[in-house]
């Protein structure tokens, strides 16, 4: 059975990172890393796909080309992981043992966790960043006016404030192309505030105003019925905070179908789906079993090391940390990471518990300008210190906006993922 000191699981962001890393601080560590994807995306700038701004196909590139020099590439899946044993299974039937393990693969897209999600995506409408960011530009480009829906599922999701990112910037496009007047924009969410870092929300709610988005709190997915284009809401509070109606133009031809329950029609819904770690964490001895992180892979929030197993470690979107799911969130962790492997490889402890949560959410608020949210635990402002020294990063920027379109994509491909940043 093959044997590696260092596997890796997951060639994305936090795994290819993670790998450079090591090998940066010791060209002879043995590492492998199990992904099965040829391609590598650039998934922050899908937001900027969707609304016409940047190219696809300037968010790939080949996986072989980014894994690290020195690091082995196996392009299969994982099917099990067993903790216990050291041991990952992978889905060619062959298993192989490792020293230690980080745990990278990302998260799953779960079309059948909303009633009619996997009939109605990428047709009719409904469009999603998080899955064909094309599509969505697409049917941006054709709307003519009516309800223009932008919702996210109730489950962890990849950047939280994506789901606005592209309701902003829609807002814009719309305008261009003279279908405004003509459009009712609804924010359906199922949280109870716009954003949760509270010195942000000022500047976000003068884009809801600008705009005169309707802005529906407590709003959980249930249901798309794409036949008849409506979509079904369960209200998950009753007070009257549940709604906020910022200049409604029309009725949205909003309907009371049961206790808690309403249906919208829609003429294009956007939607962030459900998301979940992969089935083979779930199943696995480092998932949490039980509680509001069932199925995500169980960590010391500041070491990021499993409690039960020492020698595995997990970052990235599959590890159950109360913080957005982010790159920037990783570009803090994988640090950690690397730090307490290597603590453990010479005998010590893995006593680096120096992540604090920080992750960071560019929220574009329409073409030229972006207000950047950086936070860390418990939703506290976390910026950083040389970027707000020269920006109020709280308003919108047009700096801030350069940042996001060509700064941090080169950041990623040439510093990040080259274990430099």
């Amino acid at each position: 059975m093959p044997h590696h000191q260092i596997a890796i699981i997951g060639a994305g962001t936090a795994g290819i990172t993670v790998a450079a890393q090591f090998l940066k601080k010791d060209k002879s560590l043995d590492i492998v890393i199990i992904d099965p994807s040829k391609d590598h995306w650039y998934q922050p700038a899908w937001t900027l796909v969707g609304a016409d701004t940047f190219d696809m196909e300037k968010t790939r590139r080949d996986q072989k080309d980014l894994i690290p020099k020195g690091a082995k590439w196996i392009q299969q899946k994982v099917a099990e992981l067993n903790a216990e044993k050291n041991e990952l299974l992978l889905d060619n039937n062959v298993s192989l043992t490792y020293d230690y393990l980080v745990v990278a693969p990302g998260v799953q897209i779960d079309l059948d966790g909303i009633e009619g999600l996997r009939e109605a995506m990428g047709k009719g409408g409904v469009c999603s960043n998080y899955i064909d960011p094309e599509y969505t530009k697409k049917t941006l480009k054709e709307f003519k006016g009516g309800n223009a829906i932008f919702t996210q599922a109730a489950t962890p999701i990849k950047c939280g404030g994506a789901p606005q990112k592209i309701m902003y910037l829609a807002a814009e496009m719309l305008k261009k192309n003279g279908v405004a007047n003509d459009t009712n924009i609804i924010f359906a969410t199922p949280g109870s505030v716009v954003f949760g870092v509270k010195e942000f929300l000022p500047a976000l709610m003068k884009v809801i105003n600008r705009h005169a988005i309707t802005v529906k709190f407590f709003h959980k997915i249930t249901k798309i019925d794409s036949n008849e284009k409506k979509v079904y809401f369960t209200i998950t509070a009753s007070d009257e905070s549940n709604c906020i109606a910022i200049n409604e133009k029309q009725s949205i031809g909003e309907e009371v179908t049961g206790e808690a329950t309403v249906a919208i029609k829609y003429d294009m819904l956007h939607l962030a789906p459900p998301q979940s770690a992969p089935d083979f964490i779930k199943r696995s001895n480092i998932a949490h079993k039980d509680g509001p992180n069932q199925g995500w892979a169980n960590v010391n929030i500041h070491s990021m090391q499993n409690p039960d197993y020492p020698n595995v470690f997990a970052l990235g979107d599959v590890a159950a940390l109360p913080t957005a799911k982010t790159g920037a969130a990783v570009r803090k962790q994988a640090p950690v990471v690397v730090d307490n492997i290597l603590k453990l490889i010479a005998g010590q402890k893995a006593s680096n518990e120096e992540y604090q949560g920080y992750s960071s959410c560019p929220l574009v608020t329409g073409y030229g300008k972006m207000v950047l949210a950086e936070f860390g635990y418990g939703n506290k402002r976390m910026s950083d210190p040389m970027i707000s020294t020269f920006v109020d990063t709280t308003k919108e920027k047009y700096s801030m906006w350069l940042l996001k379109k060509y700064a941090l994509p080169y950041m990623y491909w040439n510093l990040m993922l080259k274990g430099k940043a």
